[in-house]
C-alpha cells in the first residue's frame, strides 16, 4: 500500500510537469483560470487537513469531492463568459456532483457539524498499519496524500473545462451529443450500482439486528448480485468513464486527440485501482467467500477477466505446440 501511495504522489508531481511542458503554450486566459483555480486548490487542501487533525476525522476531503468539482467548472465558465460547450461541461458535472452527494451524505457522510461525519472505515484500517505507528507519521500522510494529493487530483480530472478554452469558437456538434449521452449513461450505472449496494447492505445489517437468518444472497455479507455479478466495482468503473469522456469534450473543441488535460483522468485510474487493491484486502480477509467472488466476476470491465485468460491460455497453448 505504501508502495502504491508513493506512486501515486510521484506520479502527480511528475506527470503534470511532463504533459505542461510538451503542450502548446497556454494563453492568457488559461493562465489566469489556472491561477485562480490553484488558489482554491491550495486554501482547500489546507482547510482539509487542519480541520481532520483537529477532529480526528480523516474523510474531509470526501465531503467535498462531489462538491468542490462544480466550483471549478463553473468558474471556466464564469471566465469562457458561458460559452455553449463549457457551461454544458459544468450542467454534466453538476448532475454528477448532486447524485454523488446524495449518495455520500444518505451514508452519514455529513454533520450538522460539518467537520464531523461517518469517516471512510479504510482510514482507521490504515491508520493501524505498523507504518504508521508514530502520529507525526499518519499527520505527513495525511499532509501530503491524503490533503494535497487528492484535492489535486480533484482539480486535475476537471481541467479539460480549461484546455476547452482553447476551442470557444468550435461549435457544437454531434460528437458533443454523443459525448452527453455517454456522460449521462455512466451516471446511471453508478447510481444503479451504489443503490444496489445500498439495498443490500440495508437489508443484511437490518437481518443482523433484528436476529433473523443471513438467507442467500445476504449470506455471503457482501454486495455480488446486479451489476456486481458482472464488475467486483461497477460504480468505480462508472466514475472512471465519467471522467474519460468529460475529457473528449477538450478533444472535441481543440482537435488534440492527446491533450494535457488528460493528466487528471489517468491518475484517476490509478488511484481507483489502488483504492480497489486496498478495500479487496479488506472484504478478503473479512468474508470467506470474497476470494471466488474475485476470481468469477473482473474489477472493473465486464468479461474482460475471462478475455485476458482466454488470451492467455491461447498463447499457452500455442508455445505447447510449438516446443
Amino acid at each position: 500500500m505504501l508502495r502504491t501511495i508513493l506512486f501515486l504522489i510521484f506520479t502527480l508531481i511528475l506527470v503534470p510537469i511532463f504533459a505542461f511542458y510538451l503542450a502548446e503554450p497556454l494563453s492568457e486566459l488559461q493562465q489566469q483560470v489556472l491561477r485562480q483555480l490553484g488558489l482554491i486548490y491550495l486554501g482547500t487542501a489546507l482547510t482539509c487537513f487542519l480541520i481532520s487533525e483537529w477532529s480526528k476525522n480523516y474523510s474531509q476531503v470526501d465531503k467535498i469531492w462531489s462538491l468542490i468539482p462544480l466550483v471549478y467548472v463553473w468558474l471556466v465558465a464564469y471566465e469562457s463568459q458561458w460559452n455553449d460547450r463549457i457551461t454544458l461541461m459544468a450542467i454534466l458535472v453538476s448532475i454528477w456532483g448532486i447524485r454523488l452527494t446524495f449518495n455520500f451524505a444518505r451514508r452519514g457522510g455529513y454533520s450538522w457539524r460539518f467537520w464531523e461525519g461517518e469517516e471512510d472505515y479504510r482510514w482507521a484500517v490504515l491508520r493501524a498499519k505498523p507504518m504508521f505507528d508514530k502520529p507525526w507519521k499518519w499527520s505527513l500522510f495525511n499532509f501530503g496524500f491524503i490533503s494535497l494529493y487528492q484535492n489535486g487530483l480533484i482539480l486535475l480530472f476537471t481541467l479539460p473545462a480549461v484546455m476547452a478554452l482553447n476551442g470557444v469558437d468550435v461549435p457544437l456538434g454531434w460528437v458533443d451529443i454523443l459525448l452527453i449521452v455517454v456522460f449521462i449513461t455512466f451516471v446511471m450505472v453508478e447510481t444503479i450500482a451504489d443503490q444496489q449496494q445500498w439495498n443490500y447492505q440495508q437489508e443484511k445489517y437490518r437481518r443482523i439486528q433484528a436476529a433473523e437468518p443471513l438467507t442467500p444472497p445476504y449470506d455471503k455479507g457482501f454486495t455480488h448480485t446486479g451489476l456486481w455479478a458482472y464488475a467486483r466495482h461497477p460504480n468505480y468503473a462508472a466514475e472512471q468513464g465519467i471522467w474519460l469522456v468529460f475529457y473528449g469534450f477538450s478533444v472535441v473543441a481543440t482537435g488534440l486527440w492527446v491533450n494535457w488535460s488528460i493528466v487528471g483522468a489517468l491518475l484517476l485510474l490509478l488511484l481507483f485501482k489502488g483504492s480497489s487493491d486496498f478495500s479487496e484486502s479488506i472484504s478478503a480477509a473479512k468474508y470467506p467467500d470474497y476470494a471466488a467472488y474475485q476470481s468469477k466476476v473482473t474489477r472493473f470491465v465486464p468479461g474482460l477477466g475471462g478475455f485476458l485468460k482466454k488470451g492467455l491460455v491461447n498463447k499457452t497453448d500455442k508455445a505447447s505446440q510449438s516446443v
